[in-house]
């Protein structure tokens, strides 16, 4: 098997990817019952040799709720191939971990509002006040 890429910074070496197979529900016919074709893919977050201390820090903050003991287990199990089943628990691992390690978005620098659009709104508002005042009543 090969390793798992989730970025250009981190790579997963196959010896820390940990693979557990059972038999799947759902489509398959006879087969289902004799063939384990789901597939869970584990990888100790907490332990991993590919993790960064910056990153693993961010990942285990962010995956908090999905790790057990500082381990992420995802499961695929919607093909009827031990194979795709393989292929789609790696991709659905390596966006899990891609999410967890991505950088914080910049915050926002707050601007002013220009002098145009300053004058547009109190246009607008006027505008507004003038329409409401013409909707009153007519027995003065």
């Amino acid at each position: 098997m090969r390793p798992l890429v989730v970025s250009r910074k981190l790579v997963v070496p196959t010896h820390e990817l940990s693979w557990r197979f059972s038999r799947s529900s759902g489509p398959g016919g006879q087969s289902v019952n004799t063939s384990d074709t789901r597939v869970e893919l584990s990888v100790d977050v907490a332990r991993s040799t590919a993790f960064s201390e910056l990153l693993r820090e961010r990942a285990m903050q962010r995956l908090a709720d999905r790790l057990v003991d500082g381990v992420l287990t995802v499961s695929a199990s919607e093909h009827r191939s031990q194979l795709r089943n393989r292929e789609a628990a790696l991709a659905r691992m390596a966006d899990q971990l891609r999410t967890a390690i991505a950088p914080p978005a910049a915050s926002r620098k707050s601007t002013r509002p220009t002098r145009a659009a300053r004058e547009r709104r109190l246009t607008d508002k006027r505008r507004r006040g003038q329409v409401k005042r013409l909707r009153g009543s007519t027995d003065d």
